[in-house]
């Protein structure tokens, strides 16, 4: 789960990247949050039920 999560993060950051940067892609900029807000809530929920993989 942990190896997702870094993936998942990495995905967000180009997207975010690529949508800032290209204005006709402008959409990637909203899929890199949501990526991103997903990220932060899965290790939120990992790091306060104290559960290890």
């Amino acid at each position: 789960m942990n190896v997702l999560l870094v993936i998942v993060a990495i995905i967000a950051i180009a997207l975010l990247f690529t949508g800032g940067f290209v204005e006709s892609l402008n959409f990637l900029i909203w899929v890199g949050i949501v990526l991103v807000v997903i990220a932060l809530i899965v290790w939120l929920a990992r790091t306060i039920s104290g559960k290890r993989a």
